[in-house]
């Protein structure tokens, strides 16, 4: 099987650039702080080797939150814990993390962990695959990752997703593989986007032309919850594992890593090939998640950025070399984590069911840039196969355990969408059916206009969403649903 790079030409990285139509306000360079919660020191398996229940409890409220600098104003945000976004949840593979979550909002929740495969009742959907957590409520997953990675969660309800993850609630599941590559650090990254009036306050939320086109674009970025960027310490040689994740609502960012050479190693919670991105840049839509692995140069006083290019830049994340060495032996040169075992090392795909899906509606574009909403029906202005989701509709395609699929996703819109398939790891095929990206994943931008194909194996027993990752879209029922038997 032919290997490429993550992007493989340069039509295609610009496709997948994504759709940055609204500029975003570029927040000034914050002074030096250490690092942050997300920030952890390198994690070695504990001598005890055996599997563990790991207990976590998240109660999701009301808080304040100082999302910029100036003027120094408290936002109204939902925490979970008070933090924002929440601290991370860290397991080691093989540990099941039993997580009771709180809902003290005044909002139905639900938690979707995001690359996570396993049992469909823990998938996390409000209104399909669990009743939604009434506020004042509480529920609790029991989640056993058979993969090492790093997952996001999300609240995700059917018809009401955005607000409540526009208001702060995100957070990481991190699972540590059992031998984890050689660290200094281990930074948890989590970039959000934020709509905000010019008198501190987040703008309301309303149904309205933004769920019929891009969706709720923020004005102002934070990293970890905080005015961007993220500034980090480090020792002169070290070697940092970074752990990118966009909980944005709808923005599609594209990152650039100056000063710096990042080796990616895990796409979508799934490990890859190392290697460099190309031209040193990768796509980050909502819910993408890298892991990188990245040496300090042995240099006092050096930066390695990691920029979102969004008009002239935002630094997210700034590692600045100290003038100390680094205090341990040499480590080797950076290379693969390792294959998972679990996913299949092919992919037959003359045995595949074969599925087509047809994203249309959405508004319009004026020759001037306008929205023309035209014969838009705002209540449901997606369309997927001809009809909006419904959970009283048959599925997409029913499919024996075990069946490879490959779902043919055609962008008939005007919008750049982004795709994300629940409890299954995928293959992006090559346009002729002659190979795959080198990669997982299950999260994908599909430009306007084309077609993209995923294969993976029906390999978790349920009920499952195809959603938009852009959560103003899903709300308004840009979903559908597919049921793997056995």
């Amino acid at each position: 099987m032919t290997r490429r790079p993550l992007l493989p030409s340069p039509s295609r990285r610009s496709a997948l650039g994504g759709l940055l139509a609204t500029a975003i306000a570029s927040p000034a360079l914050s002074q030096q702080r250490p690092a942050s919660r997300q920030a952890q020191q390198a994690v070695q398996p504990a001598a005890d080797a055996g599997p563990r229940e790991v207990r976590q409890a998240l109660t999701l409220a009301p808080a304040k939150a100082r999302l910029r600098p100036s003027p120094p104003v408290d936002f109204d945000v939902w925490a979970s814990d008070g933090a924002v976004p929440a601290r991370p949840i860290r397991i080691r593979l093989g540990d099941t993390a039993v997580v009771t979550v709180n809902n003290q909002t005044e909002q139905p929740l639900a938690l979707h962990w995001q690359g996570l495969r396993g049992a469909a009742s823990m998938d996390g959907v409000g209104g399909f695959s669990q009743d939604p957590i009434a506020p004042g409520a509480s529920f609790q997953y029991r989640l056993t990752p058979p993969d090492a990675g790093t997952f996001l969660w999300r609240p995700v309800m059917l018809g009401q997703s955005g607000p409540a993850q526009d208001r702060g609630l995100s957070g990481a599941l991190i699972v540590d593989e059992a031998s984890p590559p050689p660290v200094d650090l281990d930074v948890t990254v989590i970039v959000d986007d934020w709509l905000l009036t010019d008198d501190s306050k987040i703008v309301p939320f309303e149904r309205g032309p933004g769920h019929a086109a891009a969706g709720r674009l923020g004005s102002w970025l934070t990293v970890n919850g905080r005015a961007a960027p993220e500034r980090i310490q480090v020792a002169l040689g070290a070697r940092v594992r970074l752990r990118l994740i966009s909980a944005c609502n709808a923005r599609l960012i594209r990152l650039r890593f100056d000063g710096m050479r990042p080796y990616v190693i895990a796409v979508d919670s799934q490990p890859t090939d190392s290697f460099e991105p190309l031209r040193a840049a990768l796509p980050f839509s909502p819910g993408s998640r890298y892991d990188l692995l990245v040496d300090v140069p042995n240099e006092a006083g050096g930066v390695g950025t990691v920029m979102a290019q969004i008009g002239a830049g935002v630094p997210l994340v700034m590692l600045v070399a100290t003038d100390r060495p680094v205090a341990r032996p040499a480590l080797p040169a950076i290379g693969p984590i390792g294959e998972n075992r679990l996913l299949p090392p092919a992919i037959r795909l003359q045995d595949a069911l074969r599925v087509d899906m047809a994203i249309e509606g959405g508004a319009k574009a004026t020759p001037d840039g306008k929205l023309d909403l035209t014969g838009v029906d705002l209540a449901k202005p997606w369309t997927i196969n001809g009809a909006a989701g419904d959970v009283t509709s048959k599925p997409l395609f029913s499919v024996p355990l075990g069946k490879p699929v490959v779902i043919a996703i055609n962008n008939k819109t005007i919008w750049t969408q982004v795709v994300h398939i629940h409890g299954h790891s995928c293959r992006l095929l090559h346009p002729l059916d002659d190979g795959w990206e080198p990669y997982w994943t299950d999260n994908a931008q599909i430009p306007e206009g084309r077609t993209i194909r995923f294969a993976f194996r029906a390999d978790s027993a349920g009920k499952w969403l195809i959603s938009s990752g852009v959560l103003e879209r899903f709300d308004v029922g840009l979903w559908t649903w597919f049921e793997v038997v056995g």
